[in-house]
């Protein structure tokens, strides 16, 4: 019996793994051959709009850029699998080494958003579930519909102003301040845990003053998703006869809600949360262009609009990869708490 289990098991990830492979071939080719049939010449972005014609013929020929798509293709494929996203025009670094720079910057943002939307989103769901109809209900919908709607560029900006400018409770744009930048080293590129790790506490509270105002823009659409995914799959819960069987017993309400009703809501919960980190991950380009975070998002942003398609080219696949890794590791999760998924 647990020879089959554990084939079946071996057999659901290989399955998965092969999924997950299909699917990132066919970022690899959807990104390559978007980026090569773009307006944007690659050439002139290495040798400039004013380089003789031999120059550029020069480059031209080096890229690889004579041959048909499909052997630039074959090449570019290679070099990625072997760690290679070419050189980046913008930095004259390579790309891998300017994505583990600002990744962990995204993720450190990313993190926290997505921490506020847990810790304030699934309370405010099952409070607005049991509550149906009454003021909770509302509030909860409410916030939704406010974190669904508002702009995150305008919100950002409005908390700069109000936040910084006016009232100067957080710190402004940046990850932290000119004066500590020197002094932390980047040992993990989490900010906030190398200031713990160097013990450099006033560069820690730095650190946590330029976190605050952007993670709580991630986070406000990160509860608006979670609070209204948790109330539906909380009112489908509290529906169910087990429910109804509970309450005949003489359970407390708050055991019923909170053990039996949110316990077996976390599993479809759990791959909303997932998606709402992947989003954040990869969807932080308004929030960290508004507060100048040095993050994948704006390192791709800044990559576009000079032409540096192998930045653009690196950064989209690191972030495809790590949404179909996510969704994959949540698939996994779900199978292993939920039997009925297996």
């Amino acid at each position: 019996m647990a020879s089959k289990q554990a084939l079946s098991l071996a057999g659901t990830v290989g399955r998965e793994l092969s999924t997950v492979a299909i699917t990132l071939l066919g970022l690899l080719a959807v990104t390559f051959f978007i980026a090569r049939v773009m307006p944007v010449d690659p050439v002139l972005a290495v040798v400039g709009d004013r380089a003789p014609a031999d120059v550029y013929e020069r480059a031209r020929l080096e890229l690889g850029l004579d041959k048909p798509l499909i052997v630039q293709f074959w090449i570019y494929l290679q070099k990625v699998f072997s760690g290679d996203f070419g050189k980046s025009v913008l930095t004259s670094n390579p790309v891998i080494e300017d994505i583990r720079r600002v990744f962990p910057a995204t993720l450190e943002l990313a993190t926290l958003g997505t921490l506020i939307g847990i810790t304030l989103g699934i309370p405010l769901g099952v409070l607005a579930a049991t509550k149906q109809g009454r003021w909770p209900d509302h509030l909860a919908r409410f916030i939704g519909l406010f974190g669904y709607s508002v702009p995150i560029f305008w919100l950002g900006l409005m908390g700069l102003l109000l936040f910084y400018a006016k009232l100067g409770w957080v710190s402004g744009p940046g990850r932290i301040g000119i004066s500590y930048q020197d002094f932390i080293e980047p040992i993990t590129g989490v900010m906030l845990l190398d200031c713990a790790l160097q013990g450099d506490w006033d560069a820690f509270r730095n650190a946590a003053s330029h976190l605050i105002l952007p993670s709580s823009c991630l986070g406000l659409f990160s509860t608006a998703y979670i609070s209204r995914m948790t109330r539906s799959f909380m009112i489908q819960e509290l529906q169910q006869q087990y429910i109804i069987t509970a309450r005949v017993k003489g359970m407390s309400e708050t055991r019923v809600i909170w053990r039996h009703g949110l316990r077996n809501a976390m599993v479809p919960l759990l791959t909303v949360i997932a998606l709402s980190y992947a989003t954040l991950l990869e969807g932080s380009v308004l929030t960290e262009t508004v507060f100048a975070w040095p993050g994948l998002g704006r390192y791709i942003t800044n990559s576009l609009l000079s032409a540096d398609m192998n930045a653009v080219l690196g950064g989209t696949i690191v972030v495809g990869a790590v949404f179909v890794g996510i969704n994959l590791l949540t698939d996994l999760l779900a199978r292993i708490l939920d039997p009925r998924a297996r």
